[in-house]
């Protein structure tokens, strides 16, 4: 009992962890309506691709979303939900979330819908889509062309 309760404990400091950086709240609602390549991601935020990698990693350490790899690219969305049909390698976990995820990421959603950057995030997302992931990886390149595309925001 008492390591349930431990281990219970752990999981909400993972989770409140998880949700205490503006990065990851924004990039865990990028992924309430499906999978995004972390190259989509990294654009919206406008932060350097490490910074972003390992803001996703601690989404995931918190059980709150679930990665796939497909050659090089490397995908997210949220845990529980499935990859898009014909997208499904062996790489793609779908796992049933627990309570405590299931509730936070309501919470998430619910009190940022509203949010004015949430909704730029959305507007810029829809744009994002619609470009090949090989266009937004190439301003990766160097340090200068992450700063710049920073600045723009």
């Amino acid at each position: 009992m008492a390591n349930q309760e431990s281990q219970f404990v752990g999981d909400i400091v993972a989770v409140a962890r998880a949700l205490g950086d503006e990065g990851r709240v924004r990039a865990l609602v990028l992924l309430q309506d499906g999978e995004l390549c972390l190259c989509q991601i990294i654009d919206i935020l406008g932060l350097a691709p490490s910074t972003v990698s390992k803001h996703m990693s601690i989404l995931r350490q918190a059980g709150l979303i679930e990665q796939r790899k497909e050659g090089r690219w490397h995908f997210y969305r949220l845990a529980g939900t499935k990859p898009p049909a014909g997208r499904r390698n062996g790489s793609a976990r779908t796992s049933e979330p627990s309570p405590l995820v299931k509730q936070a990421i309501r919470w998430v959603k619910k009190n940022l819908e509203d949010e004015p950057t949430i909704r730029r995030d959305a507007e810029r997302l829809g744009c994002i889509q619609k470009m090949n992931p090989e266009e937004l990886t190439k301003c990766y390149r160097t340090p200068e062309t992450i700063t710049t595309r920073a600045a723009r925001r």
